[in-house]
């Protein structure tokens, strides 16, 4: 099948002109204002503005990220497993327009993205969201004096 170029007639896929960082929930500004121009390797065409992000937008997602990370941590094996499949379940209900989209932007053919790539991704977040639910503490002994024990404790994305 053939697709559409992004922005045209019949196309799956409308691109914006400008995209922001993902931090704390939302699409910021790079906090320097600067962007970067992205072009489709398929065509050549403009893909859209993304940041030129530096320590400024880092220093702002790490503290984001360490601002959820106490109750990120007392998030349940099971409810990080099922955010996991969720993230699966959505990737496949929209796998043609991601794997299209992921087409225009590593000029990749269609066929590898929709058949390989994006089913791959799925298929990682399903395989990750079974690991989550599996991990668990463990207990080592060292020697006749010293025992080893593990608590994993979720820090971060997973």
């Amino acid at each position: 099948m053939r697709y559409a170029a992004p922005g045209e007639q019949g196309s799956l896929i409308t691109l914006q002109k400008n995209y922001g960082n993902f931090i704390n929930g939302e699409f910021v500004a790079p906090v320097n204002g600067n962007h970067f121009t992205n072009t489709s390797p398929v065509n050549g065409s403009v893909v859209g503005e993304f940041p030129r992000s530096d320590r400024a937008d880092v220093d702002n997602a790490v503290a984001a990220a360490a601002a959820a990370a106490d109750a990120w941590g007392k998030t349940s094996p099971q409810q990080r497993s099922l955010l996991l499949l969720k993230i699966a379940d959505r990737l496949e209900q929209n796998l043609e327009y991601m794997a299209v989209n992921e087409t225009w932007d590593n000029g990749k053919p269609v066929r590898e993205t929709l058949a390989a790539d994006m089913p791959l991704a799925v298929d990682h977040f399903r395989y990750f969201a079974g690991c989550v639910r599996a991990q668990e503490g463990s207990a080592a002994e060292i020697d006749e004096f010293t025992a080893a024990y593990h608590f994993y404790q979720p820090l971060g994305f997973f």
